[in-house]
Formats: C-alpha cells, structure tokens, sequence
C-alpha cells in the first residue's frame, strides 16, 4: 500500500500540495489529473525517490520501480538492444557471463547462467522486439541505431524501456503523446494485463477510462480520490461542483442575515446578548469561495456559408515524395459536410495523404480536383514551428488581418486562453499548448469551409481538448481529421478511412471494431510468430499456450468476417421493431369508432397503414436474405476450420 499523510510539496518556492493525504492499494491502476503547473509530474518524481518532500510522508513500499523519461535516449546501439541493456538486472547478469566465462571457473559459469535465465535474458531480445512491434516499430526500425531514429519514435524508445524493465510500481507521465491510435490501443491491452501498480498522468480520456480503476485529482493543493477514470471523475467533481455552490449559498445568505441582525441591534443593550451570539455564530461559519471549474474556452467555428459541392475529388491518386507512392490509387470525394476520420499506424502515409488532399503536396499520379472558391483550414502536426518566436500572437493575428481594430483581435485572442498580456509577450517562450491554441486562432479567424485537422491534440489539455471537440461537433463545414483521442474522432467524424499497407480503404464500423480488428491482427501474428519459432526449432507439437493463441486468432478471424452481417441485422432488427410498433398504433386507431367521423382522416390512416405495411413486408425479406447470407459465411467458416487448424 502506498501512502501520502499530509504531504507538503513546492517548487521554486510556489506552493504545490499542501497538508494531502492518499492511499493506493497494490496493483492499482491509477489516473493522476489536474491543470497544467498543478505538481503532476512532480509528485511522479516525489513517488520515484528523485525529490524530497518538504512536509508530511510518503510510504512507498514497492522495490522496483520505473518511471517514464521524458528526454529523448540517445545512443549507437539498435533500437533493439537499447532497450535490453535499460535493464539493469541484465546488463549485470550478462557482465557475470562474460566474467565467469574469462575465469574459467565452472561453478561460477553455471550460477552466471542461473542468474540469466533469472533474469530472463532467453527472452530479452523477443520481448523487446515484441514491445517495439506494438508500439509502431517495423523490423527495420527495431535494428536502426537509436541516433537516427526521430524525436517522436526515440520517445516511444523511452515508453518501450519503461515497459521493458521489472517493476512493482509504473509511473507514466503522458505515455501517449507520441503514439498513434493504434500504439494506444496496445498499449491499453499491455497496462491492463500488468500486474504491477502504475500511476498514469494523460490528457487523454478514453485511455483512462479503460486502463485507470482509480483517479487522483489534484485540485486547489489538495488530492482527491474518485473511483472509476477520467469520465467518473468528472461526474463526480460535477456533483461535488453543484454541492458546494450550494452550500456556499446558504452560508452567503446566513451571513447576510446575521449581519444584518448586528448592524441593526448592536446599538440597543437589551440585544446585546443575542448580538454578541449571532457574532459568535458569524466566527464559525467558514469563509471560503465556491469552487470552480476550469474557465471555459471558445473555439467555436463560423458557419461554412455557401460553398461548393465536392469540395475535393481524387480519382486514382498516388501520393508520395519524388518518384516514391507512399499511397496509391486514391478514390476519395470529400462533399459539403463530410466528416471523415483518417485511422492507421504512423508511417502508413496519413500525412502525405491530407497534404496531398490539401494542395501542399503534388500528386504522383492519378486526378486531384480542389475546388478554387473554397477556403481550407489546414492544421499540421509541424505547424507550430511555422510560428514567429520573437513575435507576439496578437502580431501574428494583425499580420492575417491587418484592417481590424485592437480590440477585436484581442477579444478573438481571449476565446483561445490568449487574453491580457498573453497575447503580447513573444511566442518562443510559450508552451506547446499555448502555441497549438495560437494556431488553431489562426486558422478559425479565416473561417474555414473545409477544415483539415493532422494531430491537433498534441499538446493540449484536457479543458482545450473538450472546448475543441464541441466545436467541431458544432461545425457544419467538411472535416478531415487524424487524431488519436478517441474522445475526439467519436464526436466529430461520421465515416473512417484507413490507410495501410499503402492503400486508403474506407471503413465500414465504428472505433470498437477498429480496435477488434487490431487485437484480431496481433492475434493472428502472434501465432504466425508461434508457427516460424517452431519450424526453426525442433519442429514438435504447438504447446498449449500457443494452441490458444492460434484459437482465439480464429475467432477473431471469425467474428471479424460475421460482424457486417450481424450488425446489418440488428439495424434491420431495430427497424422491425419500429415498424410493429407505428403498425399497431394504426390498427388501434382503425379500432376507434370516432376515426370514422372524419372521412379525410380515414383516408390518411389507411394510407400510412398500407405503405408500414409495404415497408415491414421488405424489410422481413431483406431479413430473411441477410440471415441466409450470414448462415453461408458460417458453414464456408466451419468448413475451412479443419484445414486452418491442420493446413501446411
């Protein structure tokens, strides 16, 4: 059990967390939240024995403990075996070996070994490799010298050593900035098989509503516990919101009203002893300010206006860099209104496509049409370094527009958090969040019609995160959108394309049966890694484990091939459903003498009556083709299960 009694914390003198106390049970998965500057990473340091608290306690009894880097590794070694020699229980074991080796000594040679194997350094280039895949890794990058590698993979170098080494306790500060959705859905799967304790700091929702059992707040100085993730504390803290402005009330208004008995009789002596009481009552009542939420931000977007129709058109487009297609054969028509969401592992070509969509890239081949009239809203993963360090942001919004008054751009500032003197001290210094509001500003101040979006959560936290998400909810322009919040992608976007193995296909199933068919694909891989390991072996029987695998990759394969059909269905199902009912509604009005009365009324019940009718007639038939579909899916799967199970 890890304790915090009554923790006192500053840095540079600023008071952090005051006098708090905390308790997480072993194997807990916990969410650390709260606004930027409020001690989160902080407190990651305190739990990992790298500061000193400078009041109260901490009892952290766990021996083995990680916490993730937060500065890029850099090294000569492949990716590879950077991450084995992070682990210190193996690098000594592999120095024992080569010791014991030198000397001779047989005895010493044989507990050299004994310390390895305890060790698990039989495993440490599969299990490093296994982690590299998961994370985004391709073989080719698990073998490239950690120097050349990007700043944003050398990060996922970092969160693979922190997953790599043994540990009691998991302290992770923003593990998923640098990962894609598909890394973040593995990564998921890997925290909720751990069996250790971890304590995760992320502006991400989704990924702790799934992965945190707990939340940690920190609000006002203080710590407070919720169960559940991100979506139960913020429910909570609303219902904790609405009770102390509630009881903040009632206090104002009891110390209206004892105030205004005193100032009214403290003059008469024979009220002096109900006066001197009420002040005495007045003493007691504590004085404090109701709580707050997080100041609200406005990232709403103007409305698109008249635009034309498609706004974007490819017809069988390659795009790519000099003579190399990073993805080929592009039919895509982006329409007034069309909200599309771009899935797929980094390094699949999301970028090059929507810069390609977008006019900064030429295509290699094939037709691009963008309209000339319509007004595109380009945010890039990059763009951020476009921005002018030595200016300020408002001289950036006088520089988009230069004939508009102060004060209207300040006040525009003021939506994005950039108000008051904010929005006139230089750029460079400022974070990443407050450069990523500063470029959304200057994209939303040309009211674009179509809006395309690469990665614009980065660097924002939760309160941006949520004020973005409800404007783009709101925007009734075109939307194209690479993201890895989920929260996000389900708010905004209607229809997914996923790019690939250097194709863009759409996608016909929401982020659930994404990351189904992800699982469903490490599934498969595992086994196939399962069936090469035993070729190059001794070339026995699979084990039980690995009979499991390849079991439930079937399944997977199974349900996978079935999910269309079962959910047509449902909808089909549903759509039934509603129909019965309006159906019965009409017969019961038939059934009622008083219909009769109204001739033009009749006519119109029996007219709707016989077009339900007409309408629960087709949809039964396309029921009955549906179902006899999906049953021949199922006897062509269970008749191919034998030779899958024993095929070559």
């Amino acid at each position: 059990m890890i304790r915090l009694r009554g923790l006192g914390v500053s840095l540079g003198g600023r008071p952090l967390l005051t006098d708090t106390d905390a308790a997480i049970s072993p194997g807990e998965k916990v969410a650390l939240i709260g606004p930027n500057g409020s001690g989160k990473t902080t407190l990651l340091r305190l739990l990992a024995g790298e500061l000193s608290v400078d009041a109260g306690t901490i009892e952290q009894p766990c021996r083995a403990v990680v916490r993730l880097e937060q500065s890029p590794p850099a090294s000569a070694k492949p990716a590879w075996r950077y991450i084995v020699d992070s682990d210190p229980d193996l690098v000594a074991a592999r120095a024992l070996l080569v010791s014991s080796d030198a000397d001779g000594d047989g005895t010493a040679i044989a507990l050299a070994h004994d310390a390895w194997e305890q060790a698990g350094g039989h495993r440490a280039e599969a299990r490093a490799r296994e982690l590299l895949d998961g994370l985004g890794f391709t073989d080719s990058d698990a073998l490239a010298p950690v120097d050349t590698l990007s700043g944003g993979w050398r990060m996922r170098l970092n969160l693979a050593s922190a997953l790599f080494a043994r540990s009691d306790l998991l302290l992770l500060d923003e593990p998923t900035n640098h990962l894609d959705l598909d890394a973040i859905l593995w990564l998921e799967r890997w925290l909720i098989r751990y069996e250790g304790t971890a304590i995760i700091v992320s502006h991400d929702r989704d990924f702790l509503d799934r992965v945190a059992g707990a939340t940690l707040s920190i609000e006002e100085g203080h710590l407070v516990r919720s169960s559940g993730g991100y979506s139960a504390w913020e429910l909570q803290r609303s219902q904790r919101l609405s009770q102390a402005e509630h009881q903040w009330r009632n206090d104002a208004a009891r110390v209206a009203h004892l105030r205004s008995f005193i100032d009214r009789f403290r003059a008469q002596a024979t009220k002096a002893r109900q006066v001197q009481s009420r002040i005495k009552a007045l003493e007691r009542i504590a004085h404090v300010t109701p709580l707050r939420g997080p100041r609200a931000l406005d990232l709403s977007l103007a409305a698109a206006g008249d635009c034309p129709d498609p706004l974007v058109r490819a017809e069988d487009m390659s795009a790519g860099y000099g003579k190399n297609a990073v993805v080929r054969d592009v039919r895509l028509t982006i329409g007034r209104g069309a909200r599309i969401g771009i899935l797929g592992r980094n390094g699949a070509g999301k970028t090059t496509l929507i810069r390609t969509l977008v006019g900064e890239l030429a295509p290699l081949a094939g037709t691009l049409q963008i309209s000339r009239s319509v007004r595109v809203g380009y945010f890039a993963q990059q763009g951020l370094e476009r921005l002018r360090g030595d200016e300020s942001a408002l001289a950036h919004l006088q520089r988009a527009a230069p004939d508009e008054r102060e004060v209207v751009l300040r006040t525009f500032l003021g939506r994005f958090g950039l108000g008051g003197e904010d929005a006139t001290r230089p750029v460079g210094p400022m974070s990443g969040g407050e450069k990523a509001r500063l470029a959304l500003a200057l994209l939303v101040w040309h009211k674009p019609q179509l809006l395309v979006l690469d990665e614009p959560t980065n660097h924002l936290d939760a309160n941006t995160r949520d004020a973005l998400t409800e404007a783009l909810a709101e925007f009734d322009g075109a939307l194209l959108l690479v993201s890895h919040d989920r929260y996000l992608l389900r708010a905004a976007v209607d229809q997914f394309l996923i790019v690939r193995d250097g194709a863009a296909e759409t996608f016909d199933g929401d982020l659930e049966e994404y990351a189904a068919l992800l699982q469903s694909r490490e599934s498969a891989a595992s086994s196939s890694r399962a069936a090469a390991a035993r070729e190059d072996g001794s070339g026995g029987t699979l084990s039980r484990r690995d009979e499991r695998r390849a079991s439930a990759a079937q399944r997977a394969e199974r349900t996978e091939r079935l999910r269309p059909l079962e959910r047509e269905l449902q909808r089909i199902e549903r759509e039934l459903e509603r129909t019965d009912t309006e159906l019965r509604a009409r017969e019961t009005e038939f059934a009622d003498p008083a219909l009769y009365a109204d001739p033009a009324r009749v006519a119109e019940v029996a007219r709707a009556r016989g077009e339900l009718a007409s309408r629960h007639e087709k949809l039964e038939q396309t029921w009955l083709d549906t179902v006899v579909r999906r049953d021949e899916l199922v006897r062509t799967l269970d008749a191919a299960q034998p030779e899958r199970e024993t095929g070559a």
